[in-house]
C-alpha cells in the first residue's frame, strides 16, 4: 500500500511538470507572436509611408504642370509699313494645370529650334546655370526688378560674367529669357523669385531676332527702342519655318509646342502662332 501511494505522488509530480512546461511554451509562443505582429505592423506602416511618398514623387515626375496658353510672334519695325521679314520675339503666355505643384521659372529651361539652330535658354535672373565658376554670378548683366527693363536688355545687350582673371561674354538673346506676370493673386511671383502657383498667368519673352533684322537696323521691337542695338538670336524665323519649343521644369513633364509659321506675315506686327 505504501509503495502504491508513493507511485501516485510521483505521477502527479510529472504531470505538474509537463503542465508547467506546456504553459511556458505557450507563453513563449504568445510573446513571439506578439513581437512578430508588432514588427509586421511597424513594417507595414513604414512601407505604406514609403509607397505614398514614392507615389507622390512619381506623379510629380510624370505630371505636366506647365500649360502653354498661347504663343505670339512679334516683328521688328521702323513703321507700320516697314517691318521685318522674320519673327523677332516670342511672347509665351503660361499657366498651370489644376492641382499642379508650384513651378519655379528660375529652374526652367526653354529650348527653341528653327530646324537649323537650337537655343537653350535660362531665366535671366538665374545666378547659377551660366556661371563659369562657383564664386561667379551667371545672371544677365544689369538684371532688374522691372520686367520691361529686363526685356530691353534681353533684346539689345550682352552679358560679361567673371572678373579680370577670367570672363565670358554671352549674347543675351542667345542665352536668356525674361518673364512678366499677368495674374498673381497670392503674390508668389516676382522678378527675383518667379514662382508660379495654380491660378497664376505669366508671359515669357524669348528673343528670336534674326541676323537679317539686325543688319536692317530696325528701330523698335515690341515698343523697345532697338536702334543700332538689336542683338541676333541666331534663329531665322522666316515664313513656313518649322518651330519646336520645349519648356523643361525642375520636376514634372516638359511642355511642348510644335508648329509651322504662316506662309506670309502680311502687314501684321503681332501674329498668333500657337495654338
Amino acid at each position: 500500500m505504501h509503495s502504491r501511494t508513493t507511485t501516485n505522488k510521483s505521477d502527479n509530480s510529472r504531470e505538474g511538470q509537463i503542465g508547467i512546461g506546456t504553459l511556458i511554451i505557450f507563453i513563449a509562443m504568445v510573446l513571439v507572436a506578439a513581437v512578430a505582429a508588432a514588427v509586421l505592423v511597424q513594417t507595414s506602416g513604414f512601407l505604406q509611408q514609403e509607397a505614398q511618398a514614392t507615389g507622390k514623387e512619381a506623379t510629380k515626375e510624370v505630371s505636366s504642370n506647365i500649360m502653354i496658353q498661347k504663343i505670339e510672334g512679334i516683328r521688328s519695325k521702323n513703321s507700320a509699313t516697314d517691318m521685318s521679314a522674320t519673327i523677332d520675339l516670342f511672347k509665351l503666355t503660361l499657366g498651370l494645370n489644376a492641382a499642379s505643384e508650384p513651378v519655379d521659372l528660375k529652374e526652367v529651361i526653354v529650348s527653341i529650334t528653327d530646324g537649323f539652330r537650337t537655343n537653350n535658354l535660362v531665366y535671366a535672373g538665374n545666378v547659377n546655370s551660366l556661371s563659369p565658376r562657383a564664386d561667379f554670378q551667371g545672371n544677365m548683366s544689369g538684371f532688374d526688378m522691372d520686367p520691361m527693363e529686363n526685356l530691353e536688355r534681353l533684346l539689345t545687350e550682352n552679358s560679361t560674367i567673371g572678373n579680370t582673371e577670367i570672363n565670358i561674354t554671352y549674347v543675351n538673346a542667345q542665352r536668356y529669357f525674361t518673364v512678366k506676370k499677368i495674374r498673381d493673386e497670392d503674390n508668389s511671383f516676382s522678378q527675383s523669385s518667379p514662382v508660379m502657383t495654380t491660378g497664376d498667368f505669366v508671359v515669357i519673352y524669348v528673343s528670336t531676332a534674326s541676323q537679317t533684322s539686325v543688319n536692317q537696323g530696325y528701330t523698335s521691337l515690341y515698343s523697345i527702342n532697338t536702334t543700332s542695338s538689336l542683338q541676333s538670336s541666331g534663329l531665322n524665323l522666316i515664313p513656313r519655318a518649322t518651330v519646336n519649343l520645349v519648356l523643361t521644369p525642375e520636376a514634372g513633364a516638359s511642355a511642348n509646342a510644335d508648329f509651322i509659321l504662316p506662309s506670309t506675315y502680311g502687314s501684321n506686327e503681332m501674329i498668333q502662332l500657337y495654338p
